[in-house]
C-alpha cells in the first residue's frame, strides 16, 4: 500500500497556455519518464454508493470526503491501482493498492471479495466500505496527461487534456472503450501538487496564467449525462 499526503491546486487553462507553460517548465523541471510528446493515457473508473454519496458530498463541499477509483494507463495495462482519495481541509491523502487484471475485472463486476485475498489493512478498509455502502462502478474518465516534477517538496505539475468518459462501459482494459468528450478539447486541467510549500520560481510562473483556482472534479464531469448538469 502506498500513501501520499499533499496539497493540490487546480486551474482551467487554454491549450495555448498549456503549450506555453509546458515549454517553460521543460527548461526548469524534470519531465516524467512517460510524458514524451503530449503525455500518456490515464483511465480511471470511479465507484460510488447506490445513493451517490461521494458525488453528493463533493457537490455540497463537505470538508472530509473521499472517493474510490480504479486506475490504469490504457488498454495495454496488465495491472490497475485501486485508489482512495480523501479530502482533509487543504490536504489530500491518497492511498493505493496494485491489482492484476483478473482481480481488477472481478472488482469491476462487483466482486469485492477479491480484496480479502490481500493482507493489506487498506484493502480490508476498501472492502468494508464498498460492501457496507453497496459501491458500484459509476463512470470512466480518460485523458492524456503531461507531467513535470521537482524533487523539492515532491512538487508535481500535471496537464490533463482531451478528457473523455463513459457512464455505460466500465472495462478500463478494453481496446474499444466507447467514450464521449466531457470537456472542450481546447481547455486543459492543470494541477499543482506539493508537500509543504511551492518553490517561488514555480509560484511566479503559475501566477502568470492569471486564472483563479477551481475545484475541478473529473468524476463530477463524468456524471454529466446521467446527472444532466455540469459542476466545476
Amino acid at each position: 500500500m502506498k500513501e501520499v499526503l499533499r496539497q493540490e491546486k487546480k486551474f482551467l487553462i487554454t491549450l495555448d497556455q498549456y503549450y506555453n507553460l509546458s515549454n517553460r517548465f521543460s527548461k526548469l523541471l524534470i519531465e516524467d519518464d512517460f510524458s514524451s510528446g503530449d503525455g500518456y493515457t490515464v483511465r480511471s473508473l470511479y465507484f460510488d454508493s447506490l445513493d451517490d454519496r461521494d458525488f453528493e458530498e463533493k457537490i455540497e463541499g463537505v470538508d472530509l470526503r473521499r472517493k474510490i477509483r480504479l486506475r490504469n494507463y490504457g488498454f495495454g495495462s496488465q495491472t490497475a491501482k485501486l485508489e482512495m482519495k480523501q479530502k482533509q481541509g487543504i490536504m489530500q491523502k491518497k492511498r493505493s493498492l496494485t491489482l492484476d487484471k483478473e482481480q481488477s475485472r472481478r472488482l469491476i463486476n462487483g466482486d469485492h471479495s477479491v480484496l480479502l485475498y490481500s493482507n493489506s489493512p487498506f484493502a480490508a478498509e476498501c472492502y468494508g466500505m464498498m460492501q457496507t455502502h453497496c459501491y458500484r462502478p459509476k463512470a470512466v474518465v480518460s485523458y492524456t496527461r503531461k507531467v513535470f516534477l521537482a524533487h523539492e517538496n515532491e512538487i508535481r505539475i500535471t496537464f490533463d487534456h482531451h478528457i473523455k468518459g463513459s457512464e455505460t462501459n466500465f472495462d478500463i482494459f478494453s481496446e474499444n472503450l466507447v467514450e464521449n468528450m466531457l470537456f472542450d478539447p481546447y481547455i486543459v486541467v492543470m494541477e499543482v501538487k506539493f508537500n509543504g510549500f511551492l518553490l517561488s520560481y514555480i509560484k511566479d510562473i503559475i501566477a502568470t496564467i492569471n486564472e483563479s483556482e477551481l475545484a475541478v472534479s473529473k468524476y463530477c464531469l463524468s456524471r454529466n449525462i446521467g446527472k444532466q448538469y455540469l459542476f466545476l
